[in-house]
């Protein structure tokens, strides 16, 4: 690996094994704590199917990242992905008796989590439930597939095909549409398993990040006004870029937020919504709130046993959303939403 492996252990917690690696000198008893307290609370409220689980907790995941290439292959951003991730759990639906949590110190302390111990609950909690969460609704998502792309335009001011943007939006749509039925599940089980304190402690730190880069996208919006002040863009495009930028930031924490109603936590929700609401909705452009809200209300309203069918149809409202978003922009866009099947995917 290229460092030393500092640290073995085994325990048992129930008839569960719980190994443990890591390559760290110190740090590593509050997270096997805060492990073996999650799976415990997970054993005593839905059906536990691990024999043998396996804690990494390492400086950072590159050690990894060329064994795990192969297996992250079809996810988003692969071991890119990885790389930034605080945690993450690795497990194979047909073999249930067995998952790979790996904790990145890196990770964890650039984003203030590593001495947070509930945030690490939180962190931990969410991840062991993405297995736990599995219905007919997830299982569906990992048949459908998103296209976005720019429609044509005459003026002379549009954005290019290639754009960054239009690759954001696709980016976007993907998670909206493929990612989002999983994280909503997996949430709202976290919920309900009783992990509501350590999932809003981590959610009221969103809601802040999210606050807090309101001060980056100002300096944006300055540097593309002095691109129209020199004639190199036209204010719509500066408008359009804004746009899409906000709505990749914003439209995501819909599935943080919806699974607190989903489980009946309606007071939490609330809380998180009047930040999003008052404080930074506001500073963005219009079109975010509304886009927002329609969304939030589909990822509520989800049933647990769509189709296939039924949930390209769900993703093509969530779509539309979007795609209304962006046209009041003059940002026109072909989306779609269908079965790999049926695409030849």
């Amino acid at each position: 690996m290229g460092r030393g492996v500092k640290h073995v252990q085994m325990h048992w917690i129930g008839s569960t094994e719980l190994r443990v690696v890591s390559d760290i000198d110190e740090g590593v008893s509050p997270i096997v704590q805060a492990e073996e307290m999650v799976i415990r609370r997970y054993m005593q409220h839905v059906t536990w199917p691990h024999r043998r689980v396996q804690l990494f907790v390492l400086q950072d995941l590159s050690p990894l990242t060329r064994q795990l290439d192969l297996t992250l292959a079809s996810v988003p951003g692969g071991t890119t992905m990885l790389a930034s991730r605080p945690v993450i759990n690795l497990y194979d639906l047909a073999h249930p008796e067995r998952c790979t949590v790996f904790v990145n110190q890196q990770a964890m302390e650039l984003a203030g989590y590593w001495d947070d111990l509930l945030a690490v609950q939180g962190l931990l909690a969410h991840e062991h439930a993405h297995p736990l969460a599995e219905n007919m609704t997830t299982h569906a998502s990992r048949s459908l597939c998103t296209k976005l792309a720019f429609k044509p335009t005459s003026s002379g001011d549009g954005l290019p095909q290639a754009s960054r943007l239009e690759m954001l939006l696709s980016e976007l749509l993907e998670r909206l549409v493929i990612s989002a039925p999983r994280e909503l599940f997996t949430n709202q089980l976290t919920l309900e398993t009783g992990f509501d304190q350590a999932l809003l402690h981590l959610n009221r730190r969103n809601v802040a990040n999210a606050g807090r880069s309101l001060a980056g996208r100002a300096q944006l919006r300055n540097l593309l006004e002095q691109d129209v002040a020199s004639g190199n863009r036209s204010e719509r495009v500066v408008g359009q870029i804004l746009l899409g930028g906000d709505l990749e930031s914003h439209l995501v924490l819909a599935m943080e937020i919806a699974p607190f109603v989903r489980a009946g936590h309606d007071h939490a929700a609330r809380e998180l919504l009047r930040v999003l609401e008052r404080e930074i909705f506001p500073q963005l452009e219009p079109q975010v709130a509304p886009a927002f809200a329609a969304i939030n209300r589909l990822y509520i309203d989800l049933a647990p046993d769509l189709s296939v069918e039924a949930l390209v149809a769900w993703g093509q409202q969530v779509t539309a959303h979007l795609v209304t978003a962006l046209a009041e922009h003059e940002l026109l866009v072909e989306a779609t939403v269908e079965s790999r099947y049926e695409s030849g995917a």
